[in-house]
């Protein structure tokens, strides 16, 4: 189901105990990303087969450090590396996927 909530609504969201049920897939894994469930984050994102996932894959393992593993989702996600901070790129990630 497509979301339709803004950035602000999504970040009063990490205060409950699960993601809202209309979220779409990736932007879950990026609210469990944001809860600190790095796995959960990593399976929804592994699992997709877009570009999307693969750009949301990426800034999961840059986040982990695995830079060699980030460098080439971003590839595969047809974007550059990322190399600002993280919690922008989350953001950024956030916004993108809230209006898709």
């Amino acid at each position: 189901m497509e979301s339709r909530m803004s950035y602000i609504d999504f970040r009063a969201t990490l205060s409950h105990a699960a993601p809202p049920q209309e979220l779409s897939a990736l932007l879950r894994a990026l609210w469990l990303d944001q809860r600190g469930d790095f796995a959960g984050a990593h399976g929804i994102a592994q699992d997709i087969k877009t570009a999307d996932a693969a750009r949301v894959h990426a800034y999961l393992h840059r986040k982990e450090g695995d830079l060699p593993n980030a460098r080439y989702w971003y590839a595969r996600a047809g974007c550059e590396a990322a190399s600002g901070e993280l919690e922008k790129e989350w953001e950024a990630l956030v916004r993108q996927l809230l209006v898709t």
